[in-house]
């Protein structure tokens, strides 16, 4: 993990929120939640290195090679 990233993304995360929430007080308590939701969702998303991930076609050979002989 970069730390630089890290503490980059963590700012203009509370940067976005600082902006944005004077606005949101007067929006109802779910559209305060949706917007908290997809934000933090986003910033889960990019702790992650997701070009050099493995997709799902590695997890699922993965999970069923065990079981590889009992389909033959």
């Amino acid at each position: 993990m970069k730390w630089g990233t890290f503490f980059g993304t963590a700012l203009l995360v509370a940067f976005i929120l600082l902006v944005l929430w004077p606005i949101l007080k007067q929006k109802p308590l779910k559209d305060k939640i949706a917007f908290m939701m997809i934000l933090l969702f986003g910033w889960g998303l990019s702790l992650f290195d997701l070009p050099n991930i493995a997709g799902p076609m590695t997890w699922m050979r993965f999970f069923f090679k065990p079981f590889a002989p009992l389909m033959e």
